[in-house]
C-alpha cells in the first residue's frame, strides 16, 4: 500500500485537476476579461478542496466501519455542502468573479473526471483491438 492510502487512479486525478486548472487559466488569461479568469480561479480551487475533503471524509470513515457509517457519512455530506455555500456566498457577494467563469471552474472536477474516463477506457480497450 502506498503512504498516502490513495490508489493510481486516484492520484491522476488529483494531478490531471492541477494541469487542467492550469490550461483553463491560461487560455482565460489569453482570451478572457479577468472576472472571468478569477472566476475560473476561484472555482477551480473550490471543487479542487471539495474533492479532497470528501476523499479524506470517505476514507475516515471506511477505517471505522460501523452501523453508524451512513449516518456519519450523511453528517460529513451536509457539513461540506454548508461550508461550500458560505464560501460560494462570499464568493459570489464580495469578489468582482464572473459568474459563469465560476461555473466553469466549478465544472472542473466533472470535467477532469470524463477525461480519465476516456483515457482510461481507451487503454483497455486498445490491447484487446490488437489481437
Amino acid at each position: 500500500m502506498n503512504p498516502t492510502g490513495k490508489d493510481l487512479l486516484q492520484r491522476k486525478i488529483e494531478y490531471r485537476n492541477v494541469v487542467i486548472l492550469g490550461i483553463m487559466l491560461l487560455v482565460s488569461l489569453l482570451a478572457m476579461p479577468t472576472p472571468f479568469t478569477l472566476g475560473i480561479l476561484v472555482g477551480g480551487l473550490i471543487s479542487i478542496v471539495n474533492l479532497y475533503w470528501l476523499g479524506r471524509d470517505l476514507r475516515v470513515i471506511f477505517s471505522n466501519l460501523s452501523g453508524t457509517v451512513k449516518s456519519a457519512m450523511m453528517i460529513r455530506y451536509y457539513i461540506r455542502m454548508a461550508a461550500t455555500a458560505v464560501v460560494l456566498y462570499f464568493v459570489i457577494t464580495e469578489l468582482p468573479v464572473d459568474i459563469i467563469g465560476l461555473l466553469v471552474g466549478l465544472s472542473l472536477v466533472v470535467i477532469n473526471i470524463a477525461i480519465t474516463a476516456i483515457l482510461e477506457s481507451q487503454k483497455k480497450i486498445l490491447p484487446e483491438e490488437a489481437s
